[in-house]
C-alpha cells in the first residue's frame, strides 16, 4: 500500500476507533450499576407473573403465564415486553434461572390468538382501542424467540406467527387518505394512523424479516413515507401528520423506524438526533409533576440514539442511565406514582430493563448496522 493511501485509510479509521473507545469507556463507567439494577428488576418482574396456582385463585386459569396489570388483565403486549426483558439480558427459553418464566410467557401469548389472527387476550377481545398495540408487541416477541425454543413450541410459533404477520400487512393496506397511508392505528380495520402504533408494527415486521419472513418491500416503503409525513421543520416528529407539534417520544419513534427501514444517514435523522439531545425525556415536567410517558419516551429514544451511535449515543446514554437508575424502587421495580397511569409496575419495569440493556444487543431487534 502506498504511503499516501495508508494515511487516508488510517485517517478514515481514527473517528471510528475514537467512537469505539468512547463507547467502551461509557459502558465501563455504568456497567456494574446497570447489571445490579437489571438483575433486581428481573427478580421483581418474575414475581409478577401469574403461575397456574395464582391464576386459579383469581378464577381465571387462562391467564396463567401472563404478567399482572392493573387495568387490562392478561394484556399480551405487556406479557411480551416482560418476556423480552429477560431475553435482553441473555436469559433463554427453558434454560437457567428464568427458563420457565420465559416459556410460560411464550405459551400464554401463543394461547391467545383469536380466530381473526389477532394476538390479544381473549378476555379483552371486545375492546375497541389498543388491540394493535397488544398484537404488534406480541408478534415482535414471537419473531424474536422463533428459533430459540424447543421443537413443540416452534411448531406452535410456525402456526401462529404467519397469521399474526398477515394481520399487520392487511391492516397497513386498508385504504386511507394520502397522509395517513402506510401507518397503523388501534384496530386492524381503521382508516386512521399514528406514529406511536406504527413504531411497534415496524419493529415486528423488521424482526420478521430478520427471521427470514418474506415481507414485501412495498410495506416498508409505505411505512417510510408515512413516517416522513410526521417529520417537522424543527427536526422532530409528530404523533400524526395532522398534528403540528413534534415531541421527544415521537421523535425517538421516528428515528428508530427510519433506521430499522434502512434509511441511514439522512438529513432527517441528523436533525432528529439533535432534537432529542436538546429536549431529552424527563422524569418530571417543569412543575415537578411525574411524566406519565417517561418510560416509553426513554425506551424509544434510547433505541433511537443507540441506532444513530457515535456522539449522539455517547451524549444521550448518561442522561438516560442516570434518570432510570435513580428512579428504580427498593424492590427492584419501576412504577408510576399513585396509579397515575393505567398499568401497574410490570409495564414500566419491563420497559426500563429493555432500555438499560439496549447496548447489550442480545435481541436481534437491537442489532445496529455498523
Amino acid at each position: 500500500m502506498r504511503r499516501g493511501m495508508m494515511v487516508c485509510v488510517l485517517g478514515a479509521l481514527l473517528p471510528w476507533t475514537a467512537n469505539a473507545q468512547n463507547a467502551t469507556a461509557l459502558q465501563g463507567r455504568y456497567q456494574a450499576r446497570l447489571d445490579d439494577a437489571v438483575a433486581r428488576g428481573l427478580v421483581y418482574l418474575a414475581s409478577q407473573q401469574l403461575d397456574e396456582a395464582a391464576a386459579q385463585q383469581l378464577g381465571q386459569p387462562q391467564l396463567a403465564g401472563s404478567f399482572q396489570t392493573a387495568a387490562v388483565p392478561g394484556n399480551t403486549g405487556i406479557t411480551s415486553l416482560a418476556v423480552m426483558a429477560f431475553l435482553a439480558k441473555g436469559h433463554l427459553p427453558g434454560r437457567g434461572r428464568y427458563g420457565r418464566v420465559i416459556n410460560r410467557g411464550i405459551d400464554y401469548v401463543l394461547s391467545q390468538q383469536l380466530d381473526n389472527g389477532l394476538l390479544v387476550c381473549q378476555l379483552n377481545a371486545g375492546r375497541t382501542t389498543g388491540l394493535m398495540y397488544e398484537h404488534s408487541i406480541a408478534t415482535l416477541l414471537l419473531c424474536e424467540v422463533s428459533g430459540m425454543v424447543d421443537g413443540k413450541r416452534q411448531q406452535q410459533i410456525d402456526q401462529v406467527l404467519p397469521r399474526a404477520l398477515l394481520v399487520l400487512l392487511q391492516a397497513q393496506k386498508v385504504p386511507r387518505s394520502d397522509e395517513k397511508t402506510g401507518g397503523w392505528r388501534y384496530t386492524p380495520g381503521t382508516t386512521d394512523s399514528d406514529l406511536s402504533l406504527t413504531g411497534w408494527s415496524i419493529m415486528a415486521l423488521r424482526a420478521a424479516r430478520l427471521n427470514g419472513a418474506a415481507i414485501p418491500d412495498e410495506h416498508i416503503e409505505m411505512a417510510v413515507s408515512y413516517i416522513l409525513n410526521c417529520h417537522r421543520q424543527d427536526g422532530g416528529f409528530a404523533y400524526m401528520p395532522s398534528r403540528p407539534a413534534s415531541s421527544t417520544a415521537m421523535t425517538g419513534i421516528g428515528v428508530l423506524c427510519l433506521e430499522l427501514c434502512g434509511e441511514h444517514g439522512s438529513d432527517e435523522l441528523t436533525a432528529a438526533g439533535h432534537y432529542i439531545l436538546a429536549r431529552p425525556p424527563r422524569m418530571t415536567d417543569a412543575g415537578g409533576r411525574p411524566q406519565n410517558f417517561r418510560y416509553y419516551a426513554f425506551y424509544y429514544c434510547g433505541q433511537a440514539m443507540f441506532q444513530l451511535g457515535g456522539r449522539q449515543w455517547q451524549e444521550f446514554a448518561p442522561l438516560m442511565y442516570d434518570a432510570l437508575l435513580a428512579d428504580q424502587k427498593a424492590d427492584g421495580s419501576w412504577s408510576y406514582p399513585d396509579g397515575a397511569f393505567r398499568y401497574n409496575t410490570s409495564y414500566p419495569t419491563a420497559l426500563a430493563i429493555l432500555t438499560l440493556t439496549v447496548s447489550a444487543r442480545q435481541l436481534p431487534i437491537y442489532q445496529r448496522e455498523e
